[in-house]
């Protein structure tokens, strides 16, 4: 109340020293003005410290403190995949866990080959029921698991209004985008805490900030994601475990087609390859990022204009109107 009864003195204080309609305009347009302005200079200052820290700092050396050992989920595709063969470049041992066990051998032996490095498979279906996380806890139990990346995740096979998802699939973009995310990190965290030290990289989309209409337990899911990743932050970071939340917007390959006229412009659309490059430098410097460079200054300037702006452009440049 003591806030409104402030803000109500101050309106009333603009309206008096105001003696025309214009003026009052006027003092509204530089505090909105002001605002934006803020929101730009803080955006730009984070931008810069998440892309350009990682370069003036050894990277490999920080990371590894975190451990041997990698987990990724989701790992035999996309930017699971692409995450996984980054960090072995950097010289983790890899744990790659997802539900297709040829996809898993492959990539499995394609690691081991070029990075030298030790893998573990885990075929896994996150659809099942919560046994298979008492099996991951127990196969992990000896491992010294430095890096989790839950990087699994189940999306709308296409846009569709709630009542008409069928409810197999609502349990399974529940179960897959939430219920895996939160079984994992409680399945790894107790080692982490035990030895001091750890990172969690929770992958979600940018459709957590963004209105996301006719996806809206895929949005939600990610919403869940970031706030549960910045919870635990503030939860694990005086017992020395690091945890990110990656905001990708479009990277390439599956999501091409939905990113529109955008695939054309690479820079803005880079490979699961090019991003997780750049997401991986990002570890142990922020907290919560887009993971590349041209991702967060679309971000940045999507705040600068309102909402409904930003889907009118996003429905233009997808070429869909479903598409927020």
């Amino acid at each position: 109340m003591a806030a409104v009864d402030s803000f109500h003195l101050l309106y009333r204080e603009i309206a008096r020293c105001c003696h025309t309609h214009m003026e009052f305009l006027a003092v509204v347009g530089a505090f909105y003005t002001a605002r934006k302005g803020l929101h730009l200079v803080g955006g730009c200052c984070s931008l810069l410290w998440s892309n350009v820290t990682p370069l003036l700092l050894s990277r490999n050396s920080v990371i590894k403190q975190y451990g041997e050992w990698a987990v990724v989920t989701g790992a035999t595709d996309g930017i699971g995949k692409a995450y996984a063969e980054e960090l072995a470049s950097r010289g983790f041992n890899i744990i790659l866990i997802s539900h297709s066990s040829e996809k898993l051998n492959i990539i499995s032996e394609a690691i081991v080959k070029t990075y030298g490095v030790r893998t573990i498979c885990m075929e896994v279906d996150f659809n099942q029921d919560h046994g298979v996380y008492t099996d991951i806890k127990e196969a992990l139990k000896k491992t010294d698991v430095g890096i989790l990346v839950n990087s699994v995740e189940m999306i709308h096979e296409y846009p569709q209004f709630f009542t008409e998802t069928p409810e197999d699939r609502l349990f399974e973009l529940i179960n897959c985008n939430i219920a895996a995310v939160t079984m994992m990190v409680h399945t790894v965290l107790p080692g982490m805490v035990e030895r001091k030290r750890g990172a969690i990289v929770n992958v979600s989309s940018v459709s957590c900030c963004k209105l996301a209409p006719q996806m809206a337990v895929y949005s939600a899911s990610n919403a869940y994601l970031e706030s549960f990743s910045r919870m635990l932050e503030k939860e694990l970071s005086p017992k020395g475990i690091f945890v990110q939340s990656l905001i990708p917007l479009c990277v390439g390959n599956k999501q091409s087609a939905s990113c529109g006229v955008l695939h054309r412009l690479p820079f803005l659309v880079p490979s699961p390859e090019v991003y997780a490059h750049h997401a991986v430098r990002t570890l142990g410097i922020t907290n919560r990022t887009t993971g590349y460079w041209a991702h967060s200054l679309q971000l940045l300037l999507s705040r600068l204009f309102p909402g409904w702006m930003c889907r009118a452009v996003g429905q233009l440049l997808s070429g869909s109107p479903l598409h927020p």
